[in-house]
């Protein structure tokens, strides 16, 4: 009898369990600010210092990292803001920069890096954007099922960029004002989310560092499977 009662408890177990529930991606939270502005690389300034930042703590299979990059958001109607702040030993800058022109292969040296997409129906398309510490920049429309898109670098975000190295604090700063137009379809929300990654790539070899907010669990970027999210909230009245 005591085998029935075990066997019946069990079966109950078996139909009343429910799948354990898909962790819920990390956040950064936006905040909306009540009208654009000009870049400003300042994280104590009034605009960004109500942002709540996220780190990049560790490379892309979770390893942690010499560097704790702090990324802050904010949002308007028109533009999506991002913050970076990147502690350094030694930078591996690009000789003869140009702010001015698209940067292709900004990867290669030093640089903070922002994919955003905006189709969770594909999650295999989305775009990048890149900033150096000289403010160099380049963005690409990704499209994972056309490899090797010659493409994804003649779309133009029409995002601007700044920059600054402190060579005595040993940090520099970077920040991007996208247009969001460029990101989505939808016109920007309070409650609206997108999906991003958040990256950086550091130092020469063999000490090359290719850090990432989320681990993408591979040795790329591109694994938007791994993303987090993209929060909009909406700002004190």
């Amino acid at each position: 009898m005591r085998n029935l009662y075990l066997a019946l408890a069990l079966t109950a177990l078996s139909v009343t369990a429910k799948p354990q529930d898909t962790p819920a991606p990390a956040t950064i939270v936006a905040t909306e600010a009540k009208k654009d502005v000009e870049l400003n690389l300042d994280p104590s300034s009034s605009f960004w210092k109500s942002a709540q930042p996220v780190f990049i703590t560790g490379d892309t299979m979770g390893k942690p990292a010499p560097y704790r990059t702090e990324v802050r958001a904010r949002w308007t109607k028109e533009n999506l803001y991002l913050l970076y702040v990147a502690p350094f030993d030694t930078l591996n800058l690009k000789p003869d920069p140009d702010p001015v022109n698209e940067t292709n292969r900004l990867w290669n040296w030093d640089v903070v890096e922002a994919f955003i997409g905006s189709d969770y129906q594909n999650i295999r398309q989305y775009k990048e954007l890149e900033v150096s510490p000289q403010a160099e920049w380049v963005d690409l429309n990704i499209d994972l099922d056309k490899k090797g898109n010659p493409d994804a670098i003649k779309w133009n975000s029409g995002f601007k960029v700044a920059a600054h190295i402190d060579q005595e604090k040993k940090v520099w700063y970077a920040a991007m004002k996208i247009p969001f137009s460029a990101l989505a379809n939808t016109p920007a929300a309070a409650g609206q989310r997108l999906r991003i990654g958040l990256f950086r790539c550091a130092a020469t070899e063999p000490n090359r560092l290719i850090l990432s907010w989320q681990p993408t669990m591979s040795k790329t970027f591109h694994s938007p499977e791994h993303f987090g999210s993209l929060l909009l909230t909406a700002g004190k009245k």
